[in-house]
C-alpha cells in the first residue's frame, strides 16, 4: 500500500535526480556537495553542512491534508505470473507439458469435459506425470476407464475434453481511501547561489509532471502551490528556499488472486426457477 512515508521516499528520490542530473557520482546542479532527505532535518545537521559548504534539501509532509475519497472500491490487476506448466488437448488426450514452475508459483490444470470442470491444484512437489495423474484420477471419479501414463491423459473411450486451460495467480491492487497532503521541499543552501541552482533545479525538473508513480503502481497528482525565500538565517550562512506542492495519493491494499479457470453460469427465471447451469 502507499502511505505518506512512500510519498516522502518517492519525491525525495526524484529530487535526488533532478540535482544530479547525471548521477551522484558527478558534479550537481551547483557544483557542490548536496544532501537530499525525506523528513526534516536533524537538530545539528543544517549547523554542520553549512560551514562546510555541503547543501541540503529535506522533503516534509505538512499537517496540511483533506480527504479527497470520490470512487468506489474497485480492484485493479498489477500483474499476472506466466504459466510454466502446459496442458494441451487433442481428442481424447490431454497431455501436461512444460515445467514446474521453480521457485514455485500456485497453477491451476483444468479441463472441460461435457460442460464440467476438473481442476487439479498444482503442489509444490509434483511433477508433470503426478499432475496427470492427479488430474486424470478427477476425471475418472465421472469418466471411469481415464488413464494417463506419464504426463499423457487417456480419456474414456468416446469422451473429448473441449477447452484445456492452465491458470496462475495474479496480483491485484484495490484504492480505499484518497487524500491530498501538503509537501514541503526546503532548499538549505550556504549561500545564495546555491540555493538560486538548486532551487531552480526542482522548479524546473517538477513544473511539466502532473503524476508521479507510487510504489503500489498507481499515480499521484502533483500540483504546484506556492515558494518562500527566507534570509532570516543569513547571520549563520543558511540561506533557505521552501517550495510546496499538493499531492494527492491513493490507500490502497494488495492480494495475491487465482486466476478464472472456468466460470459456470446459472439462468434462472424472473421468479427465481432454474432455466439451465453452463460452464465455460
Amino acid at each position: 500500500m502507499a502511505d505518506v512515508q512512500d510519498v516522502l521516499d518517492t519525491v525525495a528520490a526524484q529530487v535526488a535526480g533532478f540535482v544530479y542530473p547525471n548521477g551522484t557520482g558527478q558534479p550537481s546542479v551547483s557544483g557542490k556537495a548536496i544532501n537530499v532527505f525525506p523528513g526534516w532535518p536533524m537538530p545539528n545537521q543544517i549547523d554542520v553542512d553549512m560551514p562546510t559548504g555541503v547543501a541540503d534539501v529535506s522533503v516534509y509532509a505538512t499537517p496540511t491534508e483533506r480527504n479527497t475519497t470520490r470512487y468506489q472500491p474497485k480492484q485493479k490487476v498489477m500483474s499476472i505470473a506466466a504459466a510454466t506448466v502446459t496442458l494441451t488437448a487433442a481428442g481424447g488426450t490431454l497431455t501436461v507439458g512444460g515445467v514446474m514452475p521453480s521457485p514455485f508459483t500456485p497453477h491451476n490444470v483444468a479441463a472441460l469435459i461435457n460442460g464440467q470442470a476438473f481442476i487439479y491444484p498444482v503442489q509444490p512437489t509434483d511433477s508433470l506425470t503426478s499432475v496427470a495423474t492427479g488430474l486424470a484420477n478427477l476425471i475418472a471419479s465421472q469418466y471411469p476407464g481415464t488413464t494417463n501414463s506419464g504426463p499423457v491423459i487417456t480419456l474414456a473411450a468416446g469422451v473429448e475434453a473441449a477447452v484445456a486451460r492452465v491458470g496462475t495467480t495474479g496480483t491485484v491492487t484495490t484504492e480505499w481511501e484518497r487524500q491530498a497532503q501538503l509537501f514541503q521541499i526546503t532548499v538549505w543552501a550556504p549561500d545564495p547561489a546555491t540555493r538560486k541552482a538548486i532551487g531552480a533545479a526542482i522548479k524546473e525538473a517538477l513544473a511539466p509532471i502532473t503524476f508521479i508513480t507510487m510504489p503500489d503502481g498507481y499515480g499521484a497528482r502533483i500540483r504546484y502551490v506556492r515558494n518562500v525565500l527566507s534570509d532570516v538565517a543569513e547571520k549563520v550562512h543558511v540561506y533557505r528556499r521552501d517550495l510546496y506542492y499538493e499531492i494527492e495519493y491513493a490507500t490502497t491494499a494488495t492480494e495475491q488472486v487465482a486466476t478464472v479457470v472456468a466460470t459456470k453460469v446459472e439462468v434462472e427465471t424472473q421468479a427465481g426457477t432454474p432455466v439451465f447451469t453452463r460452464t465455460y
